[in-house]
């Protein structure tokens, strides 16, 4: 018999269960990016909205230059400064109203998409969202094309565009926790959520090539690019691993799982008294089934079985609160992601009005702030597999990422360089525990002991979280857009103050993890 070819020999070294788990984590993970490719350009084109008016001698050599790199025929009324109406002096604001907008009806709808989406098929409720989330990105840049000045007309897309956004994280959270156990959770999903930065990278690239000549196709690109992956999702989405007769969770390692509210460790069946060679004493068996320290078999592991997922109700919005540890996590996302978002919107203009760049370069250069961010969550993801502590892994990035923050507004005048390293630096330790509470830590919550293997909880716990982070994600560009015209570092200030507020809500959590920690030290000693 000849000898199998080595590309069906990696073929087949993994079974049928490997190669689905790593289908849906592709696809949800393109999916995921193509929204955020959908968010990005607007932080890209206020540049070319307001632009600072030149000399006439300027601006005439730069039309003659325009001309002849890619000649394009402007709109009638575009202003030497800009797009009407953000070609005024007050345009921090009005471009500020633009993120405020969309964050705002972003936090609001993410409350109830959780609900909605337990109650109404994934691959349907996640279709329909990414197919109208195409078309109102896309509304945004038919306003070009059609010469449209009016701010409403692109409050009222922000708005709605914001609203159908919502159904894409609880589902796609909701899907991943479907598939994968707890088992290395925060690598995994370390690594997936860099979809998160891929998709900010991809749209400023997008955004970039077309900002200075033809800035509408900066948003209908996007939007076409949505509206296809939505088709896409349509056509391949798989919800559940029983769908397809898979088992619900990979085979993993004995661990233990802390994250400062639930000590719960999951015991392996083999790890039973035959294995130790004694049975085990009264003193152990109430310390792993005591309600601080739950023991729980794999066999009747957290993720829903398919019985839990068909016979269970959905949970209720205060239910959901209970939870031991959703408040805090969710209070600490709301500053996590006051500073993200606000980088996520404002970096591209201060990066502009810093280094003196137009608004195609300034766009690239902001990309390296989530390359950063890629590295931030997976470092985060590892970290809190090894030490097992979620909110201790959080509360270190944050301690970090103040000073760190600080430093980047003084270093980042200093040259192109220096400015360069620090986004690195500062993507990273922002994005990281934005990264792990949002993935990782709202799919341990959403699959809590006390669900007794509902896992239609888990899009109501993560849209709570996300929720509660998306009033951050609202606060911050608009606080930027009213403290920049004081100085930006009074906005670096600012978010400083919000990573300091973000590491205080935690402390009770790490407080539980060091002594969950100390106690099962001593517990070995003796």
């Amino acid at each position: 018999m000849a000898q199998l070819p080595p590309g069906i020999r990696f073929i087949t070294s993994f079974s049928r269960d490997q190669w689905y788990r790593a289908f849906i984590f592709s696809l949800t993970f393109l999916l995921y990016a193509s929204f955020h490719l959908s968010r990005k350009p607007i932080s890209i084109v206020k540049g070319e909205l307001h632009k600072h008016c030149a000399s006439q001698v300027e601006l005439d050599s730069y039309k003659e230059y325009a001309a002849q790199i890619q000649p394009v025929k402007k709109p009638f009324n575009a202003s030497q400064c800009g797009w009407e109406p953000f070609d005024k002096s007050n345009y921090k604001q009005l471009l500020g109203a633009l993120d405020y907008s969309f964050l705002c009806a972003y936090a609001v709808g993410m409350y109830l998409s959780g609900l909605i989406g337990e109650r109404l098929p994934i691959r349907y409720y996640l279709t329909g969202g990414m197919l109208a989330s195409g078309l109102f990105t896309a509304m945004f840049g038919l306003g070009y094309f059609y010469n449209v000045h009016n701010l409403w007309f692109y409050i009222i897309a922000q708005i709605a565009n914001g609203l159908v956004q919502t159904t894409g994280w609880p589902s796609v959270v909701t899907c991943i926790g479907n598939w994968f156990g707890k088992g290395r959770r925060g690598l995994i999903m370390g690594v997936w959520n860099s979809h998160t930065s891929v998709g900010n990278i991809l749209g400023s690239l997008i955004a970039a090539y077309w900002v200075s000549t033809c800035w509408g196709l900066s948003f209908v690109v996007p939007g076409v690019i949505v509206a296809v992956m939505g088709v896409v999702c349509f056509l391949l989405l798989i919800e559940h691993p029983k769908d397809v007769s898979c088992s619900c969770t990979p085979s993993s390692s004995s661990k233990t799982f802390l994250n400062g509210a639930s000590r719960c460790r999951i015991q392996m069946p083999t790890l039973n008294a035959k294995e130790n060679g004694k049975p085990q004493d009264a003193e152990m068996q109430h310390l792993l089934t005591d309600s601080e320290n739950c023991s729980v078999s794999l066999s009747s592991s957290t993720v829903a079985t398919g019985e839990g997922r068909h016979g269970t109700s959905a949970i209720s919005f205060l239910g959901a609160l209970r939870i031991p540890g959703v408040v805090e996590f969710s209070l600490c996302l709301l500053f996590a992601k006051l500073v993200s978002y606000t980088f996520l919107f404002w970096l591209p203009l201060y990066i502009t009005n810093v280094e003196h760049l137009d608004a195609k370069r300034a766009g690239d250069l902001s990309t390296l702030f989530d390359v950063g961010g890629i590295f931030g969550g997976i470092l985060a993801g590892l970290i809190s597999d090894r030490l097992e502590k979620r909110a201790s892994t959080c509360g270190m990035m944050l301690l970090l990422a103040a000073p760190t923050l600080y430093m980047f507004s003084a270093v980042s005048k200093m040259g192109l360089e220096a400015t360069v390293v620090m986004l690195l630096i500062s993507g990273a330790l922002v994005n990281g525990p934005y990264a792990l509470i949002t993935t990782a830590v709202s799919a341990d919550l959403g699959t809590h002991k006390s669900l007794k293997g509902n896992a239609r909880a888990l899009s109501t716990v993560t849209a709570i979280i996300d929720g509660t982070g998306s009033v951050g994600a609202a606060l911050g560009p608009l606080l930027a857009g009213l403290i920049s015209p004081s100085g930006w570092n009074n906005v670096f200030y600012m978010l400083m103050v919000a990573d300091a507020c973000a590491l205080l809500l935690l402390l009770r959590l790490i407080q539980k993890e060091l002594q969950c920690h100390a106690d099962h030290t001593l517990f070995k000693e003796h």
